[in-house]
């Protein structure tokens, strides 16, 4: 059996970015007699990927797996300056290609469904925070009230083209790169590969199955004491034809005068979740969506979680395992009934 860690605390351009707080450990038992899958590694938005999948071709897909993700970049990520997000940001364009109106439409869809706990137009307060592309400063009270209020106006879409308030600034960071997973497993889908386990930065997607007939297998990270710890798998599951994202607040954080700050902001107040919620793991049909409700639960914490998914219990997100501090310190593990179904 090989097991493969990734560590996903990366620099990019000149400052600490910690993407996603999960482990991915792609479980995959391969003995002599079986044929191995075609094993494609490279980097991307900030993080890693890694792709496998079984082809009678063997064929070598890293070029079009780079020119998706390149062109994903160039379209939604805040650290291209040149990409179509920024321009919007900067209401230098209301026109939004493909990509953008998707993951759009799918925020506000979410952002409707979870009360309000998921905000794509937080991107200002984000920055203030220091977990975007420019630099930590900390918002005062006025600040921070008028960038909610922009956080808070409404956006009117026609077709592809965006009306907003000139203040408000679109972060997609909570959804994208779920969805850049999903586009290489449709990729994949499309050159009529079933077989397949795609992995961007610990967003993860698992088709098919392994040679053996096997499911493919992930394991979900225990919470770190720090980011720098090792990364130690507290559970696996066998995933078919699912995906599984991980928000978490234990590796992504700044310090400041002996102060944790998370990564994870609450659209309603503008300022990080102090709850004792670690982190949440998601599984869902598509990568984004299992995205979304991860970063959505882990805003509402756990109490407000429960109550959610026991009031939804036919809606996205049932399946989900949180890992939090209880009252003396001490780490506990909640799984909803949906997500023990998967062991």
């Amino acid at each position: 059996m090989n097991i493969f860690y990734k560590n996903r605390s990366v620099r990019h351009h000149g400052a600490e970015r910690f993407l996603v707080t999960m482990t991915t450990v792609a479980i995959l038992t391969v003995s002599c007699h079986q044929k191995e899958p075609v094993r494609l590694m490279g980097e991307a938005q900030g993080t890693y990927y890694s792709v496998q999948y079984y082809d009678s071709l063997q064929r070598n897909f890293q070029p079009q797996i780079d020119s998706i993700l390149t062109a994903f970049d160039k379209s939604a990520s805040l650290w291209v300056e040149s990409s179509l997000l920024r321009h919007i940001n900067a209401n230098l364009t209301d026109s939004l290609d493909n990509i953008l109106h998707f993951l759009l439409t799918n925020s506000l869809f979410i952002e409707d469904y979870t009360g309000g706990a998921f905000n794509c137009r937080v991107g200002r307060i984000v920055q203030s925070w220091g977990f975007s592309f420019k630099d930590r400063t900390e918002p005062d009270s006025t600040e921070l009230a008028a960038m909610l209020q922009a956080s808070h106006a409404p956006l009117t879409l026609n077709n592809h083209h965006l009306s907003k308030d000139p203040a408000t600034e679109l972060d997609f960071n909570a959804i994208a790169q779920g969805y850049a997973s999903d586009l290489l497993a449709k990729f994949l889908a499309s050159q009529g590969i079933e077989n397949y386990l795609v992995d961007i930065g610990g967003e993860v997607i698992a088709h098919g199955h392994k040679a053996n007939g096997k499911p493919w297998t992930v394991g979900i990270e225990r919470p770190a004491e720090n980011r720098y710890s090792e990364p130690v798998v507290e559970t696996a599951i066998p995933l078919v034809d699912r995906s599984v994202v991980t928000s978490g607040s234990y590796r992504k954080y700044y310090e400041k005068d002996g102060v944790k700050y998370s990564h994870t902001i609450d659209p309603t107040t503008g300022r990080p979740v102090t709850h004792s919620l670690l982190s949440v793991s998601v599984v869902e049909n598509e990568c984004w969506l299992a995205d979304a409700m991860a970063t959505a639960y882990m805003v509402m914490g756990l109490k407000r979680a429960k109550e959610f998914i026991s009031q939804n219990p036919k809606g996205p997100g049932t399946q989900a395992v949180f890992f939090i501090y209880d009252s003396c310190g001490t780490m506990k593990t909640y799984a909803t009934p949906e997500f023990e179904k998967l062991k």
